[in-house]
């Protein structure tokens, strides 16, 4: 699938746009288009920008998810994971982190931030009824089985 990307500054052709690191790679490595060192106090949430925009085919979504080596490593997420990137967007994609730990956390220009997966959706229409079929499960919630 080929999905339009635009750089956004003439100054970020230095920023890898985002690339999959291993052939069997579901998501793309996301990378911050910082213009200085920004440092993510502990507890904080940062808006950090990739300096590119894209056009995401309708019926697509582009979802941005936590890198698993920033998170076990440094306690940094996305604090609304998955976030969700739609067809009709077209604005910088830019990346809420969190710094979950206890000690700051330095991000640099080029560092690999966040992970993108591009998955389809299915739109859903409301059929209103005034009860619903049975389960096993019925009502059952948090915690209903026991595990």
């Amino acid at each position: 699938m080929k999905i339009a990307i635009t750089r956004l500054a003439p100054g970020t052709h230095d920023v890898p746009l985002p690339s999959y690191a291993t052939e069997g790679a579901a998501g793309m490595d996301v990378r911050a288009a910082v213009e200085h060192e920004v440092i993510v106090r502990p507890k904080a949430t940062v808006l950090v920008p990739t300096g590119f925009a894209m056009a995401i085919p309708p019926g697509f979504e582009a979802q941005i998810r936590p890198r698993s080596g920033l998170a076990i490593k440094h306690q940094i997420g996305i604090l609304n994971s998955p976030g969700t990137i739609d067809a009709d967007y077209r604005g910088e994609v830019r990346i809420i982190l969190t710094n979950f730990g206890d000690t700051d956390f330095l991000i640099k220009r080029g560092d690999r931030i966040a992970q993108m997966v591009i998955a389809p959706y299915v739109k859903a229409e409301w059929e209103e009824r005034e009860s619903l079929d049975s389960t096993d499960r019925g009502a059952g919630g948090f915690g209903h089985t026991g595990r």
